[in-house]
């Protein structure tokens, strides 16, 4: 059997697979933010909630291995090691989340060393923050770490850091980047892949959790490139759209494409590339409208937008509700609505809401067709994938035919095709992708209403130029 874990923003994740990957248990736990302005989360929730998973998911005696991964570009200062009293505890401090961009100011700085853009949300930027502005919390901290591989590191006692693929070194480190920093090397842990290990699991971590001794601890990357192979997307034309608490397009293309605007890196499937663009709050935002509107849940929440008609009466939503990433790559930026009017009614609120999702997608995916990209397909993964309406949307307003698999948690999925490949039951990611993928459900687009989301859209985009002066280069 293997363990596959992925560490969400609002949910901890994790199924037990048999060998034929199929799915013979599933668990998961809540998770909250510490510090909503500040972004932060408790780390130490993400050793609870691994706990609670497995009392949950049953017996563990015939794991083989344990494949993590995890929300990003979160970082968590480790203070000290792990330690076993009354649970599994890891001293650090509070992590900081992929939507923290506090160290705004840092962030010119580094993009002049990396020879590009690096938004502030990623660990250099933050790290520098830290080291300028918290100089004890510098000081203290034995190891810069991002989600999985603080959990990683509880269960192996050994500090690594998952760099994922080629094509990334503009957002980590080397030597000489952090000797122009002044930043000390053993506070940054040697670099693995996706699909090596970071370990064995500990005798103590073992006895505790119910494993066989030293059963190996993977690495299944960043949640993205597990979520890129549970989708099945692996050849041109097809994109992965990760449908939670934020939103992120990754696009796969024969050539490597260049827009400062969106990310590039290797594919998980060689030779391809990865095209990749990410929305900051598209679930939060549908959270958000549901406590603004006196909404119970996410269902209520789409019976109420459900009332409105497509266009939602000509109200636009902008959702930048934390800033943006993709493809402005600002802080600065703030939501509004335009064309509010008094026939605007709570099923036109909530409807705009979930339009701004579909039209933050277009944003995204016409960037990545002037980069020379081909969008077939959007295949829909995570919490929001099993949304009738919501991805009806996204098909009519970007034109692309949307994809529902079998299984929201792509995530999981991908990590146990990774564990396929480590455990040797596949000969390559491609083979284990595309021979344990099954789709659900197609949404076509409906061509009807081109011309009103045509203009609503033009809109949109009027809001979003107007949103901030502030430069992302």
């Amino acid at each position: 059997m293997l363990l596959t874990i992925d560490i969400g923003t609002s949910t901890f994740k994790s199924a037990l697979w048999s060998c034929e990957n199929r799915r013979l248990s599933y668990a998961s736990v809540p998770l909250s933010i510490s510090d909503v302005q500040k972004h932060e989360a408790d780390p130490s929730q993400w050793l609870y909630a691994f706990s609670r998973c497995c009392k949950k998911l049953g017996s563990l005696k015939k794991v083989e291995a344990i494949i993590i991964s995890g929300n990003g570009p979160s970082l968590v200062p480790v203070l000290g090691e792990p330690v076993f009293k009354n649970g599994l505890h890891v001293p650090a401090a509070a992590s900081r989340l992929w939507l923290d961009r506090r160290a705004v100011e840092y962030q010119a700085d580094v993009s002049k060393v990396m020879g590009g853009f690096v938004d502030a949300s990623f660990f250099l930027p933050k790290i520098l923050y830290i080291k300028n502005k918290e100089p004890q919390l510098y000081e203290k901290t034995k190891f810069f770490l991002g989600c999985p591989e603080y959990l990683a590191y509880a269960l192996t006692s050994r500090a690594r850091t998952v760099f994922p693929c080629d094509g990334y070194d503009r957002w980590f480190w080397n030597d000489t980047v952090l000797e122009k920093f002044k930043l000390e090397r053993e506070k940054f842990p040697e670099y693995i892949r996706p699909g090596e290990q970071f370990g064995t699991i500990t005798s103590d971590a073992a006895r505790y959790f119910g494993f066989r001794k030293n059963i190996c601890v993977v690495s299944g990357g960043p949640d993205f490139f597990a979520a890129i192979l549970g989708s099945g997307v692996t050849a041109p034309g097809q994109a992965c759209n990760r449908s939670g608490s934020s939103e992120g397009i990754n696009l796969c293309m024969l050539n490597r494409p260049r827009d400062s605007r969106l990310l590039f890196y290797a594919h998980p499937v060689k030779p391809y590339w990865n095209l990749s663009g990410n929305i900051n709050t598209t679930g939060k935002a549908i959270q958000w409208g549901s406590d603004l509107l006196g909404i119970e849940n996410i269902n209520d929440f789409i019976k109420t937008a459900q009332k409105s008609e497509a266009g939602s009466g000509g109200l636009v939503f902008l959702p930048y509700l934390a800033g943006e990433r993709a493809p402005v790559w600002k802080s600065a930026v703030r939501a509004s609505w335009n064309g509010i009017t008094l026939s605007a009614g709570r099923g036109e609120f909530a409807n705009s809401i979930l339009e701004s999702i579909g039209f933050a997608i277009r944003d995204v995916t016409g960037l990545m067709e002037e980069a020379g990209g081909r969008i077939e397909e959007l295949r829909v993964t995570g919490g929001l994938s099993g949304c009738e309406r919501l991805n009806q949307i996204k098909a009519n307003i970007t034109g692309i035919e949307v994809l529902e698999g079998e299984y929201r948690e792509t995530e999981l999925l991908g990590l146990a095709i990774i564990g396929g490949c480590f455990t040797g039951r596949y000969s390559s990611l491609r083979e284990a992708s595309s021979s344990n993928i099954k789709i659900k459900r197609r949404y076509e687009p409906n061509h009807k209403n081109n011309e009103l989301y045509k203009g609503l859209f033009c809109e949109y985009v009027k809001m979003r130029n107007n949103s901030s002066s502030e430069d992302f280069t």
